[in-house]
């Protein structure tokens, strides 16, 4: 993203009631963060699209190294607070005070939980919400804290934000957010979009290597897929697993890979920039995700303009809907067969170009400029 120099958005833009709202989106994280994702890039450009109709846009989230507590990009103000955990009492006590000015819509954003940003204004409250956290509190944060988090996204959240529009980023989520007594009337889905590839140098690699991309953290289940690069040590000894991404569960990850004699194989990149991720994405023959779950998973559309297929869980939500089954990609079921299909996809050139080119054109589907139109006409029509 380029930097602009802070400005009010222009007034008058296509398709708006009101080109002169300013709407507050409060998320945990940013793009730039190192932990950051595809749910951040799905904000920010929801974020832009809302800039380009005219409307100023602020994002708070929380601070991390490297970045200023406020900076102006592509026309959004972010403003940077605390950690990924304090930022929910900043942002709220923040919003409650009128420290962002005059605020005409808020987008909250439930990552498992809420901003109780109903509870600070009085204007219409958007909750968006990637995916349920059903699974994942008692992997994160076992015990009480766990039992804590999930109480409070499962039961008070629904209920305290009874009046309020929701966004869900697939109908998977939708279900779940219905499963948890959200009204089905309120719940609109706006999927993901996908950006063209960049131009890569890179070209398919000579000897097989498969990609995971995403945050290093326990629900992404990245052991799965050095299971699996375990599992073909005898038979295919020169397949690598590339793991793009950072988080705090890094360490555990190497020594896993150490315990499973697999470390000379497992390359650990960290954090890299949007180029060399699409550099590695073009060189995998396959991309693993084998997380536990995903609103959606935008990286299986970004490995696909790349022809390369990805390989999920058909249980992790999401992915039942960005990946066509046997079309532009592989849902299984089972661990065992997760390691399973990516050693059939290793061998089997003819069968993996197939869902290569299956990929490509799924990966075609999406816009984020239709995704945009949507959400702005969601904030539009929202009510408290």
């Amino acid at each position: 993203m380029r930097e602009q120099p802070a400005s009010p958005a222009p007034r008058g833009g296509a398709g708006t009631r009101r080109p002169d709202m300013h709407i507050l989106f409060c998320n945990w994280r940013d793009t730039k963060n190192p932990e950051g994702g595809g749910s951040e890039r799905y904000v920010e450009n929801m974020a832009r699209g809302l800039v380009e109709r005219g409307h100023r846009v602020t994002i708070a989230c929380a601070a991390h190294d490297g970045a200023p507590r406020e900076e102006t990009i592509d026309g959004i103000r972010f403003v940077r607070r605390g950690t990924k955990l304090d930022i929910y009492v900043r942002t709220f006590l923040a919003l409650l005070l009128g420290r962002f000015g005059r605020v005409d819509a808020v987008v909250d954003v439930q990552n498992g939980l809420p901003f109780f940003t109903r509870l600070a204004t009085r204007k219409p409250v958007v909750v968006l919400v990637h995916h349920v956290h059903r699974e994942q509190w008692p992997v994160v944060y076992p015990g009480l804290v766990g039992r804590v988090g999930w109480w409070i996204e499962s039961r008070l959240a629904p209920r305290l934000y009874r009046r309020s529009r929701y966004v869900a980023v697939s109908q998977a989520t939708r279900l779940e957010l219905i499963e948890l007594g959200v009204d089905r009337d309120r719940i609109t889905v706006v999927h993901n979009g996908n950006d063209p590839a960049p131009t890569v140098t890179s070209g398919r690699s000579a000897t097989p290597r498969i990609s995971v991309v995403g945050r290093l953290v326990p629900h992404k289940q990245v052991e799965h897929a050095i299971d699996a690069i375990a599992a073909m040590s005898s038979d295919h000894p020169d397949v690598v697993l590339d793991v793009v991404g950072s988080g705090w569960w890094d360490a555990e990850l190497h020594a896993y890979a150490e315990r499973s004699g697999v470390s000379d194989r497992v390359v650990f990149h960290g954090y890299v920039d949007d180029q060399t991720k699409h550099e590695l994405l073009a060189q995998s023959w396959i991309m693993a995700l084998p997380s536990l779950k995903e609103g959606w998973g935008l990286v299986i559309g970004e490995a696909g303009a790349h022809e390369t297929p990805a390989v999920a869980y058909s249980t992790a939500g999401g992915t039942t809907e960005s990946i066509d089954h046997k079309d532009s990609g592989v849902l299984v079921d089972t661990p065992d067969e997760f390691v399973a299909t990516l050693r059939t996809l290793i061998e089997d050139d003819e069968w993996r170009e197939f869902l290569g080119g299956g990929a490509l054109e799924k990966s075609r589907t999406f816009s984020w400029a239709s995704s945009q139109q949507d959400f702005a006409a969601i904030l539009q029509t929202s009510g408290r």
